[in-house]
């Protein structure tokens, strides 16, 4: 059985960060001239601010735009959840890290990780070498 209301929610094509601006290109509902209905959710409260605007006329791209509030951002990691405005479905999110480095950021982790692989692929040529 297909499920209606899955196929009845935008669809978030694509989505970046810039000049303190989130934008995001959307897919509208099909068979629907009206822009797709989305909240976007930091810490469980609505951000105010979205503007949804058409990218042509005789389509359903939809460019959405947040100007992202300043006093939002502080050390540590920041995620907004994009949501359909009915039924609170996600269809993205964002998320911005700022501050001192976390340690327990992945990139750090991931950092060690390929230091130890370097050790151990030096420790297993030099033990084939030696035998």
């Amino acid at each position: 059985m297909k499920d209606v209301t899955a196929s009845a929610l935008p669809v978030l094509k694509r989505s970046r960060v810039i000049s303190g601006t989130w934008e995001g290109l959307l897919d509208g509902v099909p068979g629907s001239a009206d822009p797709p209905a989305i909240d976007i959710v930091h810490l469980e409260r609505v951000l105010p601010g979205l503007e949804i605007a058409a990218l042509r006329d005789d389509a359903a791209d939809w460019r959405a735009t947040l100007p992202i509030p300043a006093e939002l951002l502080s050390d540590g990691v920041q995620t907004f959840v994009i949501r359909a405005h009915e039924g609170g479905e996600t269809l993205g999110h964002f998320t911005i890290v700022t501050g001192q480095p976390l340690e327990d950021d992945i990139r750090a982790e991931l950092d060690l990780l390929r230091a130890e692989l370097d050790m151990l692929k030096r420790a297993f040529r030099r033990h084939c070498r030696d035998t």
